[in-house]
């Protein structure tokens, strides 16, 4: 069906995509632990897969996109005492945990939407598949890989590492990972400080807790996105995607446990994007530069000059391959925005060349402009292919931007082009633009009721002009300008209008 390929994070390497089920596609992404606002960091990896997701489907296949909420057991197991992260949060906010989830899940929602994210095909909570987790771990249990102690349960990684690749997904060896661990407190329970929970026994006044064949208590983090994805996508399934932060513990756990429980390992490919910096620097609470979605769109937080537009910010995440680091300043935001501006205004003039389109022959006046402008679209389906490098496919398109902006100032003569070459840019442009990428335009133009004011003084104006009274004509477009609104008469006497 295509020549797509994914740089496969467990064999570090690209790789021809041939999905499991030709013509289908299962993907499962780890979504957000609801116990709290998201952040720019959890942009990345929601926006990277949103494209995934879309490009997938642009190729043809049936995609089912599997994206959890984590609405329990996200605990930090490395502590002094294993910590609930929804439980103790609604502890501080005095909500039900249910209520602090709702408030989070919303929010996250809200954001992603504002993203124009398409919603994925299933999203699971790890509170509604307890009974599947429980399943897991029984199975791991009678293999003999994880044992109990005082109610919790915990996965066996030394058993697991002697016959298996522990540790190939993340780069680390089973006895770096004994050496790190070995003095950390809280351990006791543990048979090896690399074991991981797959089931904790709830403290007396712990919140969350669900019955169990070892007490009362809550699910492990890892093991509920194996059992999500094992019952919607079955126990072999195509992409499993998140971000660099996620391979060790998350990741490599979850190979461990659906290696043990399905008897093979349950991805053939693995995805992971990379981090966002803030100024060269991890975010990071001790930095106090963890900036939150919604301090981001107001520009309420002490790092921002200014707020910035969704898309401004999707823009600016798809300027970068998603396997590099991304580093965030107001500089580059600022940048994106402007960049952004320029390409959906290239865009908007290809619409307005349509009425032109007449003009245009089957062969173009100027053959080496055709075959170029041919080369830089069709590197278009090039880019994506070679492991969805949207930055290579927007430099192609800031390159092609220039040319489109002449054919509508006729600098550059229309029937230079075929007519073939003008209907592929047009087809592209709206292709990538808007259903691949999944842009849209943070101009101020694409108010109705804006455009309507403005057509009306633009045709106020044209008639000043006829009747040669250029005091009001100057005066309306003096004035426009003076609160950012410029307007441009053309050489075929239409005016146009942007904002600065």
């Amino acid at each position: 069906m295509s020549t797509l390929k994914i740089h496969n994070s467990y064999s570090r390497r690209k790789e021809l995509f041939e999905p499991i089920t030709p013509g289908y596609v299962g993907m499962y992404v780890c979504g957000p632990t609801v116990s709290g606002e998201s952040h720019l960091g959890h942009a990345r990896p929601y926006i990277t897969f949103d494209v995934v997701f879309r490009y997938l489907q642009h190729l043809g296949y049936k995609v089912r996109y599997v994206r959890n909420i984590t609405d329990a057991g996200h605990f930090e197991e490395e502590g002094r005492e294993a910590e609930d992260k929804i439980s103790s949060k609604a502890v501080l906010e005095k909500l039900e945990p249910m209520e602090l989830v709702q408030k989070y899940t919303n929010l996250f929602h809200w954001a992603m939407n504002l993203f124009n994210t398409i919603p994925p095909s299933i999203e699971p909570t790890a509170t509604g598949h307890i009974v599947e987790q429980i399943e897991m771990i029984k199975k791991i249990m009678a293999d003999g890989y994880a044992y109990e102690n005082s109610g919790s349960v915990y996965f066996d990684v030394k058993k697991y590492a002697a016959g298996h690749d522990y540790g190939k997904l993340s780069g680390r060896k089973i006895d770096d990972l004994l050496e790190a661990t070995r003095e950390l407190e809280g351990q006791e329970e543990k048979r090896d400080a690399a074991d991981f929970a797959l089931w904790k026994a709830a403290p007396p006044k712990h919140i969350m807790r669900w019955n169990s064949p070892w007490g009362e208590g809550f699910p492990g983090w890892h093991i509920e996105c194996s059992a999500m994805a094992t019952k919607y996508l079955g126990d072999h399934f195509d992409i499993h995607g998140g971000g660099m932060d996620l391979q060790f513990p998350h990741h490599e756990s979850e190979i461990a446990q659906s290696t043990i429980c399905n008897g093979h390992a349950p991805v053939k490919y693995w995805m992971h994007n990379n981090m966002i910096t803030i100024n060269g620097r991890k975010m990071g609470k001790s930095y106090n530069n963890v900036i939150k979605l919604t301090e981001l769109f107001s520009g309420d937080h002490p790092l921002l000059t200014q707020a910035y537009h969704p898309m401004v910010v999707r823009f600016f995440i798809l300027q970068s391959h998603y396997r590099s680091t991304l580093d965030f300043s107001n500089e580059a935001l600022q940048a994106s925005e402007k960049g952004l501006k320029r390409l959906w205004e290239a865009y908007e003039n290809l619409k307005r060349l349509q009425d032109r389109g007449a003009e245009l022959k089957e062969t173009a006046a100027d053959p080496e402009l055709d075959a170029h402008l041919q080369k830089l679209v069709a590197e278009f389906d090039e880019f994506m292919s070679d492991d969805f490098n949207t930055a290579k496919v927007l430099a192609n398109m800031f390159e092609l931007a220039p040319v489109i902006n002449s054919f509508k100032d006729r600098t550059i003569a229309l029937t230079s082009i075929s007519k073939a070459t003008f209907e592929l840019l047009q087809q592209q442009f709206h292709t990538y633009l808007e259903t691949i990428l999944g842009l849209t335009s943070v101009s101020a133009a694409d108010n109705e009721k804006l455009q309507d004011v403005m057509q009306l003084l633009i045709e106020i104006r044209k008639e000043a002009r006829s009747r040669k009274d250029f005091v009001t004509s100057d005066k309306i477009r003096n004035q426009l300008a003076g609160i950012g609104i410029l307007l441009k008469d053309e050489k075929d006497g239409n005016i146009s209008w942007s904002v600065e």
